[in-house]
Protein backbone atom coordinates (compact mmCIF):
# COMPACT_ATOMS: atom_id res chain seq x y z
CA UNK A 1 0.00 0.00 0.00
CA UNK A 2 2.48 2.92 0.78
CA UNK A 3 4.41 1.61 -2.25
CA UNK A 4 1.64 2.08 -3.92
CA UNK A 5 1.21 5.73 -2.91
CA UNK A 6 4.74 6.77 -3.12
CA UNK A 7 4.38 5.90 -6.61
CA UNK A 8 1.34 7.68 -6.98
CA UNK A 9 2.82 10.96 -5.06
CA UNK A 10 6.07 10.48 -7.08
CA UNK A 11 4.42 9.98 -10.81
CA UNK A 12 2.18 13.40 -9.59
CA UNK A 13 4.91 15.32 -8.93
CA UNK A 14 6.90 14.54 -12.20
CA UNK A 15 3.71 15.77 -14.22
CA UNK A 16 3.51 19.25 -12.14
CA UNK A 17 7.01 19.87 -12.49
CA UNK A 18 6.57 18.50 -16.51
CA UNK A 19 3.85 20.83 -17.15
CA UNK A 20 5.82 23.76 -14.98
CA UNK A 21 8.42 23.36 -17.41
CA UNK A 22 5.93 23.20 -20.37
CA UNK A 23 4.12 26.42 -19.62
CA UNK A 24 7.70 28.05 -18.92
CA UNK A 25 8.85 27.42 -22.46
CA UNK A 26 5.41 28.16 -23.83
CA UNK A 27 5.42 31.85 -21.65
CA UNK A 28 8.25 32.65 -23.08
CA UNK A 29 7.01 31.90 -26.76
CA UNK A 30 3.68 33.98 -26.64
CA UNK A 31 3.13 36.51 -28.31
CA UNK A 32 5.04 38.93 -30.04
CA UNK A 33 7.96 36.93 -28.96
CA UNK A 34 6.75 34.17 -30.72
CA UNK A 35 6.14 36.07 -33.86
CA UNK A 36 9.80 37.41 -33.41
CA UNK A 37 10.96 33.84 -32.90
CA UNK A 38 9.36 33.01 -36.49
CA UNK A 39 10.61 35.80 -38.13
CA UNK A 40 13.92 34.77 -36.76
CA UNK A 41 13.89 31.34 -38.17
CA UNK A 42 13.29 32.55 -41.61
CA UNK A 43 16.07 34.61 -41.46
CA UNK A 44 18.34 32.38 -40.37
CA UNK A 45 17.08 29.50 -43.10
CA UNK A 46 17.74 32.10 -45.48
CA UNK A 47 21.44 33.18 -44.61
CA UNK A 48 22.00 29.40 -44.11
CA UNK A 49 21.08 29.22 -47.56
CA UNK A 50 23.49 32.08 -48.84
CA UNK A 51 20.13 34.15 -49.26
CA UNK A 52 18.93 37.92 -48.81
CA UNK A 53 15.59 37.15 -50.15
CA UNK A 54 13.52 37.46 -47.59
CA UNK A 55 16.29 39.02 -45.23
CA UNK A 56 14.91 42.65 -44.70
CA UNK A 57 11.31 42.13 -44.74
CA UNK A 58 11.17 39.81 -41.94
CA UNK A 59 13.95 41.65 -39.91
CA UNK A 60 11.72 44.55 -40.57
CA UNK A 61 8.91 42.26 -39.20
CA UNK A 62 10.60 41.51 -36.15
CA UNK A 63 11.59 45.03 -34.99
CA UNK A 64 7.95 45.87 -35.90
CA UNK A 65 6.78 43.26 -33.24
CA UNK A 66 9.26 43.98 -30.94
CA UNK A 67 8.17 48.09 -31.47
CA UNK A 68 4.30 47.08 -31.12
CA UNK A 69 4.60 45.00 -28.00
CA UNK A 70 2.74 46.42 -24.98
CA UNK A 71 4.18 44.03 -22.83
CA UNK A 72 8.00 45.06 -23.40
CA UNK A 73 8.88 41.40 -23.41
CA UNK A 74 12.14 41.49 -25.59
CA UNK A 75 14.69 44.41 -25.48
CA UNK A 76 13.77 47.77 -27.31
CA UNK A 77 17.85 46.84 -28.74
CA UNK A 78 16.14 43.51 -30.51
CA UNK A 79 14.38 46.07 -32.89
CA UNK A 80 17.10 48.33 -33.19
CA UNK A 81 19.49 45.03 -33.93
CA UNK A 82 16.97 43.92 -36.62
CA UNK A 83 17.01 47.03 -38.27
CA UNK A 84 20.73 46.91 -39.11
CA UNK A 85 19.73 43.29 -40.45
CA UNK A 86 17.54 44.74 -42.62
CA UNK A 87 19.76 47.14 -44.33
CA UNK A 88 22.37 44.68 -44.82
CA UNK A 89 23.47 44.66 -48.72
CA UNK A 90 25.40 41.54 -48.66
CA UNK A 91 25.46 38.50 -46.95
CA UNK A 92 28.85 39.33 -45.29
CA UNK A 93 26.78 42.56 -43.75
CA UNK A 94 23.56 40.34 -43.02
CA UNK A 95 25.82 37.16 -41.63
CA UNK A 96 27.60 40.35 -39.08
CA UNK A 97 23.88 41.66 -37.93
CA UNK A 98 23.00 38.42 -37.29
CA UNK A 99 25.26 37.55 -35.20
CA UNK A 100 24.11 40.42 -32.60
CA UNK A 101 20.31 39.67 -33.03
CA UNK A 102 21.36 36.06 -32.18
CA UNK A 103 23.09 36.64 -29.13
CA UNK A 104 19.86 38.76 -28.14
CA UNK A 105 17.46 36.19 -28.22
CA UNK A 106 19.32 33.24 -27.03
CA UNK A 107 19.75 35.66 -24.09
CA UNK A 108 16.64 36.33 -23.78
CA UNK A 109 15.43 32.90 -24.30
CA UNK A 110 17.66 31.41 -21.89
CA UNK A 111 16.69 33.75 -19.17
CA UNK A 112 13.07 32.58 -19.55
CA UNK A 113 13.87 29.20 -19.55
CA UNK A 114 12.46 28.13 -22.66
CA UNK A 115 15.32 25.23 -23.23
CA UNK A 116 12.57 22.75 -24.99
CA UNK A 117 11.17 25.57 -27.27
CA UNK A 118 14.25 25.82 -29.31
CA UNK A 119 17.91 24.33 -30.37
CA UNK A 120 20.63 26.50 -29.77
CA UNK A 121 24.13 26.13 -31.73
CA UNK A 122 27.55 27.73 -31.90
CA UNK A 123 30.15 27.95 -34.42
CA UNK A 124 33.62 27.82 -32.92
CA UNK A 125 35.04 29.39 -36.71
CA UNK A 126 32.37 32.51 -37.10
CA UNK A 127 32.61 32.50 -33.14
CA UNK A 128 29.20 33.23 -32.76
CA UNK A 129 25.21 31.30 -31.78
CA UNK A 130 22.43 30.93 -33.47
CA UNK A 131 18.63 29.31 -32.66
CA UNK A 132 17.07 26.52 -34.88
CA UNK A 133 14.09 24.77 -34.60
CA UNK A 134 15.63 21.41 -35.18
CA UNK A 135 18.77 19.66 -34.52
CA UNK A 136 20.39 19.07 -38.23
CA UNK A 137 22.93 22.46 -38.40
CA UNK A 138 22.48 24.89 -41.00
CA UNK A 139 24.86 27.91 -40.00
CA UNK A 140 23.71 30.78 -41.19
CA UNK A 141 27.32 32.41 -40.40
CA UNK A 142 28.44 29.73 -42.91
CA UNK A 143 26.29 29.06 -45.33
CA UNK A 144 26.29 26.36 -47.96
CA UNK A 145 30.24 26.40 -47.68
CA UNK A 146 29.88 25.18 -43.84
CA UNK A 147 26.55 24.31 -43.60
CA UNK A 148 27.16 21.93 -40.86
CA UNK A 149 29.67 23.06 -39.06
CA UNK A 150 28.10 24.17 -35.74
CA UNK A 151 27.63 22.15 -32.07
CA UNK A 152 24.51 21.93 -30.53
CA UNK A 153 24.50 23.81 -27.06
CA UNK A 154 21.08 22.27 -25.43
Amino acid sequence: MKVKIITAVLLAATGFFFTLTLRADNMALMGPVKSVYNHYLKIQADLANDSLKGVPAEANAIAEAVRGDSMKMLPENVAAQAQTLAKATDLAAARAAFKPLSGSLIQYLGGHNAKGAYVEFYCPMAKAGWLQAGKDTANPYMGQAGLTCGIVKN
